[in-house]
């Protein structure tokens, strides 16, 4: 099970990016999809989440309202769409599956791809 990231890159403060997490012999359909990021020199945060089961979606504090998680109908791809982007977004993100029907913020990733790197420059 391979999860790759994409759609990373530097852009301005404002700006917009969509992050893509294509799956491979794996399907959205019975894991609950995440993205975290860890920015240098910081510890790695969880930013949203979406469970397999009730589609529900979850933020952090720092990303609500500008972010927005989504699957495709295949459920082979995740998204994130990054929206009104700041500086302190600039990290590596990371997509994870977990096996849980329903987000469980307190469960261990199954999956995890090896990253993007999202700049935001003032």
């Amino acid at each position: 099970v391979q999860l790759v990231e994409s759609g990373g890159g530097l852009v301005q403060a404002g700006d917009s990016l969509r992050l893509s997490c294509e799956a491979s012999e794996l399907t959205f359909d019975h894991y609950s999809l995440a993205w975290f990021r860890q920015a240098p020199g910081k510890e790695r945060e969880w930013v949203a989440a979406l469970s397999w089961r009730t589609s529900g979606t979850y933020y952090s504090n720092s990303v609500k309202g500008r972010f927005s998680i989504s699957r495709d109908g295949a459920k082979t791809t995740g998204y994130l769409q990054m929206n009104n982007l700041e500086p302190e977004d600039t990290a590596f993100y990371y997509c994870a599956a977990q096996g849980s029907l329903i987000w469980d913020p307190y469960g261990d990733m199954t999956y995890w791809g090896k990253g993007t790197l999202v700049t935001v420059s003032t």
